[in-house]
């Protein structure tokens, strides 16, 4: 018995900040919805504008929830540096003004060269029911997770630059109705998607103290590419495949 108990200590010993690290890093390559065929389509020049359009309109849901998961999980901790550093992703989306107008205004924009109309891509009305569900389930997860957990579901932010290199390369190269203004919400993200990641993975390795932890931790960023890969399932069956779900946006209408 006693060498079992030992076998089961040695099993729950915490990995090593180079090892978590690693773990933390292996997801993306094998989950991150740069993989997804709907996102091979859109880079390659294979989506229609209609296409187009419901993408950015059901993604502009998932750019509004996040400063609201920012601000949620800014709520949770009384240590006033953390808050300090956290608060520059909620500028980053909302911007500061009158100078800054942040990253939805630059999504707005994609959407108006789309020819959608700015209230009716606010108002959410025409977005996929999977894409509403999979974005709140992401601000509860952040609400509800220990804080190191939640801080580890960002980490997707990893893996980011290159998709966006990619897209803003074969979007140019593909679609004549797309231009470097329309592109610039994914060059700002360039510079802060490594700025946040940086400071997540820090916090994270450093507070994910326990195996469990570490373990939630990864599992955390597994969560997040869940929730950024069932979006382009939803977008996929219904503007490839043709299940447009009643009151949907829909191109042809």
């Amino acid at each position: 018995m006693n060498e079992f108990v030992r076998k089961l200590d040695v099993v729950a010993q915490p990995w090593s900040r180079e090892e978590f690290e690693a773990k933390l890093r292996a997801v993306g390559p094998e989950r991150y919805h740069d993989l997804h065929p709907f996102h091979k389509m859109l880079h390659g020049g294979k989506l229609d504008k209609g296409q187009v359009a419901a993408w950015a309109l059901n993604r502009y849901c998932y750019q509004e929830a996040i400063p609201r998961k920012d601000a949620a999980f800014m709520s949770r901790t009384h240590d006033r540096d953390l808050r300090r550093e956290w608060i520059h992703r909620i500028h980053d989306h909302d911007g500061q003004l009158p100078d800054e107008h942040g990253g939805i205004e630059r999504w707005l924009v994609l959407t108006d060269c789309l020819g959608l109309d700015r209230d009716y891509v606010m108002s959410m009305r025409g977005a996929l029911p999977a894409t509403r569900f999979a974005v709140e389930a992401y601000v509860r997860y952040v609400v509800e997770q220990p804080l190191v957990v939640a801080a580890a579901s960002s980490l997707t932010e990893l893996f980011a630059p290159s998709i966006h290199r990619e897209r803003i390369a074969g979007m140019l190269a593909n679609y004549d109705f797309v231009n470097d203004d329309v592109m610039a919400y994914f060059k700002r993200r360039l510079s802060q998607a490594p700025r946040d990641a940086t400071f997540a993975l820090e916090f994270v390795k450093t507070y994910a103290y326990t195996r469990e932890l570490q373990e939630a931790c990864v599992e955390a960023v597994k969560f997040k590419c869940d929730v950024l890969w069932a979006q382009l399932d939803a977008l996929y069956l219904a503007y490839v495949e043709g299940m447009i779900p009643p009151g949907a946006y829909n191109p042809k209408s």
